[in-house]
């Protein structure tokens, strides 16, 4: 006879034990500690290697799958990048269809010949830029696997970010090389193919032994273990480095905490080496010429300007070295490093050697997931580049400017899509590019306005060292900058993020009231602001009445350099009418103006102001 109760008991129990292993509550992150070999080929810009891959499962969750990136399978004719960029209405103008015509020399694949997990064969199987692979075991919480893979390379020619033989004639810019762990987050795998556009990481260490032809100097990722032996501009001062036997060196990196590695290899490589005095090294890596020397000698003194201005401004770069390298096909970061193109005027070179430098700090350290929020990458990387452009290169008195005007072109284009939008799947490259750069920048800049500067700097740095090395997202910095302000901000994420409404405040009308006068304000825009109105009198003085949102449930404090605050009136959002009373004679008045510091992002700024 069947115990039914004592059976539903059981059965009730085992769905429980089961749902634990898929809970995903809380917040955990995964770890990696890769060591590589690699044997590069120069002559047919093939490679061999191998890797051990010592993976930690910190989740609630048991793994019975992983994903591994193949990057280097997306330049191929009829990859997702090719057709993409094929189809998309506004193509990157350096893919365009250049996948399409690679020939079978020309093309990049990066390919596993053998896969095992604790000693064990996996089944895996290559779906182009992923590799999927189906666990024999599964991977418990709290435990550690080891993974051990041969894998070989065809380094494609330069078409985007990675690749050999760019229009500069550097040989190799060797980024998104080797397969590479996908991350495993509170939302699960984030397994996207490579369409051209963001990354995600995993924080680990890297031990990467690479070979290749002794004339070749090396940059990027990590500290360079054998400097002595290899030369090349590394070995310590005085030091004589003896000819190495046979045609080839090895190179040995190591780099602690970082989420990518990165190497370029050249050899007409100039290295130059610069030490800090806080003890982080620069390097310099560039090919000499008429359109490079000058000015790469010159940008020598601006890199560690601008690590010390960043470091001040958004927290201490946590690393010992930074390394600028010739290559790639722009400007791209990566960890510890960036590759840029070189024959740029001084500007140019400076502008994008600091862009991808304050890359460290949002995509390096702090390290959002790019492909969900890439404004929280980008966007404060432009916010961050301006400001430090206007301090180290060229005084700008509203540094911001440009990505205002950025932004509004996108409302104007009427192609704007949500900044929650993932990075993969905008309709254009244009709306991304605005969305994720110049509005990102606007959102941070806006903020000074709803908080105050000097709040909205302390919450940056608070930011910084509450979520360094911790991927937070954008509910980690509204709650942050709640905190350091008092005041309530979900409904500015929910507007400025999550929507494409816009801010439109007029100055509707001032006239005669009884004992003085009366301005009306109307919001003309879907998205609801606090307001700076400045009142100008006749006699040239000023007065600020200051109108906070109801739903921040507080104000900001008065700010340097406003005029004095004389009145404070919640505006209830729902509330598209508000009327303005003051005690002096409306004849006094010059002028009436909505925020003339211009930190707000009203698209239509014409109706903001009212003189007499």
């Amino acid at each position: 006879m069947v115990n039914y109760r004592f059976r539903s008991w059981i059965g009730l129990f085992l769905f429980m034990v089961a749902g634990l292993g898929y809970a995903q509550n809380g917040r955990f992150q995964q770890a990696v500690s890769y060591r590589m070999q690699v044997d590069m080929d120069v002559a047919t810009n093939r490679y061999q290697g191998s890797q051990v891959l010592a993976y930690t499962n910190n989740s609630p969750d048991t793994l019975i799958r992983v994903f591994y990136h193949l990057y280097y399978n997306t330049f191929q004719p009829g990859s997702v990048m090719d057709v993409r960029s094929r189809t998309i209405a506004d193509p990157d103008q350096r893919v365009k269809d250049r996948i399409s015509k690679l020939t079978p020399e020309e093309i990049g694949f990066l390919h596993a010949t053998k896969l095992t997990m604790n000693g064990k064969p996996v089944h895996f199987k290559e779906v182009g830029t992923i590799l999927e692979v189906d666990l024999e075991q599964p991977i418990l919480p709290n435990s550690t696997v080891q993974f051990e893979m041969n894998f070989e390379g065809q380094v494609p020619l330069q078409v985007r970010r990675s690749g050999r033989d760019s229009e500069e004639g550097v040989r190799y810019s060797m980024s998104q090389w080797y397969p590479k762990m996908a991350n495993y987050d509170e939302q699960g795998w984030h397994a996207n193919p490579y369409v051209g556009r963001e990354f995600y990481g995993i924080w680990g260490d890297f031990d990467v032994k690479i070979t290749i032809d002794k004339s070749y100097t090396l940059g990027g990722t990590g500290y360079l273990q054998n400097p002595n032996q290899i030369g090349h501009g590394y070995q310590d001062k005085g030091v004589k480095v003896s000819e190495p036997k046979g045609k080839t060196l090895t190179w040995h990196f190591v780099a602690p905490q970082v989420h990518d590695f990165m190497w370029a290899a050249d050899n007409k490589y100039q290295h130059d080496k610069i030490q800090m005095p806080n003890g982080i090294t620069v390097h310099h890596f560039y090919i000499p010429s008429e359109k490079t020397t000058e000015n790469w000698e010159r940008l020598k003194e601006f890199t560690p300007e601008a690590i010390d201005y960043l470091s001040q401004k958004f927290g201490q770069y946590p690393y010992k070295q930074f390394s600028v390298v010739q290559g790639g096909d722009g400007g791209m970061e990566y960890a510890m490093s960036t590759l840029i193109t070189g024959e740029r005027s001084l500007p140019s070179l400076v502008g994008v050697m600091v862009h991808e430098l304050a890359h460290s700090w949002f995509h390096g350290v702090l390290a959002s997931n790019e492909s969900l929020y890439p404004w929280m990458d980008e966007g404060f990387t432009s916010y961050a580049t301006n400001l430090a452009m206007a301090s180290i290169f060229q005084p700008n008195p509203s540094p911001q400017r440009s990505s205002y005007g950025g932004y509004f072109q996108l409302v104007k284009s009427r192609l704007e899509e949500p900044m929650s939008t993932h990075a993969d799947h905008y309709q254009t490259n244009y709306t991304y590019s605005a969305a994720a750069y110049s509005k990102g920048a606007v959102f941070l800049a806006q903020l000074g306005y709803v908080l105050g500067e000097d709040i909205r700097d302390r919450g940056m740095q608070r930011y910084w060292n509450t979520w360094k090395f911790k991927h937070p997202n954008v509910n980690d910095l509204v709650r942050v900058m709640e905190k350091e302000s008092g005041l309530e901000l979900d409904w500015y994420k929910e507007y400025f993020v999550n929507s494409t409404k816009t801010i439109d405040y007029a100055v509707k009308e001032v006239k005669v009231s009884e004992g003085g006068a009366a301005i009306t304000l109307e919001r003309v825009g879907g998205m609801p602001m606090p307001i700076d109105l400045v009142v100008t009198y006749q006699d040239g003085s000023k007065e600020l009445i200051y109108l906070p949102l109801e739903i921040m449930r507080g104000e900001k404090p008065a700010e340097g350099g406003a005029p004095k605050r004389v009145l404070s009136i919640p505006w209830p959002w729902t509330h598209p009418i508000q009327i303005v009373y003051l005690e002096k004679p409306f004849d006094l008045i010059k002028s009436v103006e909505i925020d003339p510091s211009k930190r707000m992002a009203d698209v239509q700024p014409e109706n903001n102001k009212v003189e007499f």
